[in-house]
């Protein structure tokens, strides 16, 4: 089975949210309900529509289902069985055509442009991945094969690696860069912010110090006589790797040789730097990198255009950072910096208002005036900034005040405590961003939200708290990218004109539908055509609430059987279940063949599968691969095993109904196209 990166765990659909049918639209989740069909138990999704129309959906089928993300209100359900919903598909779809031309002019230009390959990694390369003090993570490993691979093909590489905070994404970007510079390239690294770039200077330059690499920096902070030299030095081929801001951007950044450009939180660039990135990587290899996987970086990775490469896998040893939402007290700051300091550690204090920020720092020090603190933000002099960090860096102080100036890249593994002043006002994914600079060794870390002590927090303030506290578990990036769609909707995230197709069918849908239309636009067709088959077999087939109890994590389960799609998914999923719930009743086992049955139903265009005491009849659609000639053969056969009913439909005689009888002889079908 294709391992999917859901945007969201089915395991936090509650009673009372929007969910999207494909068919449908978008209705009310009431719950499971389980109905007897012929006798036999079966378990359906309950979903209320307009006027209150119910829909009861099958469980085997709750891979039609998908939660709604973006601001939800009752005013958008859909009437069951109306014509509105289609007509709002039919909008987007529409959209969606334009979109993939647009893509595919891109993937199409990136396929004509050729560059000599680069040659296969040698004993140097080898050594230089020696170097790399920790193990990598199997995700990793599978990352720096890709972009490798990409390499040495004669087409430029265009590559994303999403990863969570601190999952070794910079890793990555450094074999590749060290890759580029044996083969003679010059290499390219653009970020976001200033202090992004100091600290990968100072880790590029700690890392390569052993092989001769002149390594340039390219911002603001850096004083003109440098600049100047810089810029000479890389139109002479001299500098090998050069880190900047957008400065990078600017009209007189001029290579001799430029093979690699690599591109850190590519999306918090603007449009107008994104407009010069597109036309400066045009025929260069290029890798990007994003901590905010979903939804930020989205198109042209999750529809094949645009490669790319997951980390989902945390650091061996690395634990989830304990997180608090406190009041600002003096005692629990004090206990908090103070046991950080008596450990060995650091400590970051958050507060984003310049205007505020010194007369904070008066405060924390009558706080704590044990511990060596200094002031940073995006404001201070030349030079000043830098000086402060690299102190950080060095461990020369304890405390660093200062603004969410450190929310990209900061990498200081012995800083492990965190306070977020006011954290209230900031957006979900800037906290988990924030959040993401502390926990990055085998410490724990411990991060405190603070809030004000004498005013009510606004509701969305509190969900937003909520959410990031719950969600402290490693690798909660998807998870927390798809609440800010939820919470914030997708207009400030994907653009106002995309936002309103993604509101309008909610976010899962859309990406299904763009992904057919990027496939329409390429001329394929799709794996399963779209046939639903009705499957009704005597046979008990749910999960019983007396084995999962919780309803949530029932439907998560039935979410991931429907994604089953072969007898060693069975086994995996059989052994996950054991291991948690214990011996597995006969109706899970009979949910999961339901599951493989779906899909050679599928395979075979069948519309509808019944089975009676000893037989089982099928339906076929138009598009179905199995000739007419065959089912004639099988149906003159003198055993009379198999006929053909007044409806036209191939009845086949078994001598028992059970899901593997019935998954056989449909593979024995298939065998026949």
């Amino acid at each position: 089975m294709e391992q999917r990166t859901h945007a969201f765990n089915f395991g936090d659909l509650k009673t009372g949210d929007l969910i999207v049918h494909k068919m449908h639209g978008i209705g009310v989740f009431e719950g499971l309900k389980v109905m007897p069909i012929q006798g036999i138990a079966a378990e359906f999704i309950q979903i209320k529509y307009k006027d209150n129309d119910r829909l009861y959906l099958p469980v085997y089928r709750v891979h039609q289902i998908q939660k709604y993300s973006g601001p939800a209100s009752a005013a958008m359900v859909d009437k069951l069985g109306g014509p509105g919903w289609e007509k709002t598909k039919s909008k987007v779809r529409s959209h969606l055509r334009d979109v993939a031309a647009e893509l595919l002019e891109i993937y199409a230009k990136r396929a004509v442009s050729e560059r000599p390959p680069f040659s296969p990694p040698d004993a140097d390369f080898a050594s230089f991945e020696a170097t790399f003090p920790y193990s990598e993570t199997d995700d990793q490993l599978r990352a720096i094969s890709d972009v490798l691979r990409d390499m040495q093909k004669p087409h430029p590489m265009d590559r994303l690696i999403c990863g969570d905070v601190g999952f070794g994404k910079t890793e990555v970007a450094m074999r590749a860069a060290f890759h580029a510079v044996q083969n003679g390239r010059q290499v390219a690294i653009i970020a976001p912010t200033t202090v992004l770039t100091f600290q990968h200077l100072e880790n590029f330059k700690k890392r390569f110090a052993k092989w001769g690499v002149d390594i340039r920096g390219l911002n603001r902070f850096i004083p003109k006589r440098e600049i100047t030299a810089t810029l000479k030095d890389l139109r002479d081929g001299k500098v090998d790797v050069v880190i900047g801001t957008h400065r990078l951007l600017s009209q007189d950044v001029q290579f001799k040789n430029l093979g690699l450009l690599i591109v850190d939180e590519e999306q918090r660039f603007g449009v107008k730097h994104k407009e010069k990135l597109r036309k400066l990587r045009s025929g260069l290899d290029t890798l990007a990198m994003s901590a905010t996987p979903i939804p930020r970086t989205l198109n042209m990775s999750l529809v094949g255009i645009r490669d790319l490469s997951l980390i989902n896998t945390a650091p061996v040893d690395r634990l989830a950072t304990r997180t608090f939402v406190t009041k600002f007290e003096a005692d629990v700051i004090r206990k908090a910096i103070l046991s950080e300091i008596g450990r060995g550690g650091q400590i970051y204090f958050i507060h984003n208002r310049i205007q505020s920020i010194y007369q904070l720092a008066d405060q924390l020090r009558e706080i704590v005036p044990e511990a060596r603190m200094r002031v940073a933000h995006g404001q201070m002099e030349e030079g000043e900034l830098e000086k402060c960090m690299i102190e950080f860096f060095h461990h020369e102080i304890d405390l660093l005040l200062c603004t969410t100036i450190v929310e990209s890249g900061m990498d200081v593994a012995s800083a492990n405590t965190m306070f977020i002043d006011n954290a209230q006002q900031l957006g979900l994914s800037q906290i988990y961003q924030l959040r993401g600079r502390v926990g990055r060794s085998k410490e724990r870390a411990y991060c405190y939200l603070l809030i004000p002590n004498h005013r009510r927090l606004e509701k969305d303030a509190q969900e937003r708290l909520r959410i990031i506290q719950e969600n402290s578990a490693l690798g909660s990036g998807i998870r927390i990218a798809q609440y800010d769609l939820e919470l914030r909707g997708a207009g400030d995230i994907l653009g106002e004109e995309q936002a309103g197709h993604v509101n309008a069918i909610g976010y899962e849908l859309y990406l299904e539908l763009l992904e057919e239309a990027v496939h329409n636009a390429k001329g394929e067709t799709p794996a399963h055509p779209d046939v639903e088959p009705d499957i009704n077999v005597r046979i008990p087939a749910l999960i019983p609430d007396t084995y999962i109890a919780d309803l949530r994590i029932r439907l998560a389960y039935y979410k991931q059987l429907s994604e089953i799609e072969s007898p060693e998914d069975i086994d995996r999923i059989e052994d996950e279940l054991r291991d948690q719930f214990g011996k597995l009743p006969d109706q899970v086992l009979n949910l999961m063949g339901l599951m493989l049955i779906r899909n050679v139903c599928k395979d075979l265009a069948v519309r509808d599968l019944s089975s009676g005491e000893a037989t089982i009849t099928l339906a076929f659609t138009e598009r179905t691969p199995l000739p007419p000639q065959r089912v004639i053969e099988l149906a003159s056969r003198a055993n009379k095993k198999y006929s053909i009913t007044p409806d036209n439909r191939l009845r086949v005689r078994m001598n028992e109904i059970t899901w593997p009888r019935i998954h056989d002889e449909l593979v024995y079908l298939k065998s026949l196209c």
